[in-house]
């Protein structure tokens, strides 16, 4: 992976709460000899925390 970079936004329409996540990424490979993979997955996971749980991290 040569290259990362993550921007979340929250907009709220009305009575929903949207997240927008704009992740840029490069990845590359090479090689002399063989063959080569250059992967772009990547993992995206969102939680909803509880209010219990915000108060608590005071």
């Amino acid at each position: 992976m040569n290259h990362q970079n993550v921007k979340t936004y929250r907009y709220r329409v009305g009575p929903n709460n949207y997240i927008v996540i704009n992740i840029y990424q490069s990845a590359s490979a090479s090689a002399e000899a063989g063959n080569v993979l250059a992967s772009n997955a990547v993992n995206v996971q969102i939680m909803k925390q509880l209010a219990k749980q915000k108060k608590r991290r005071r």
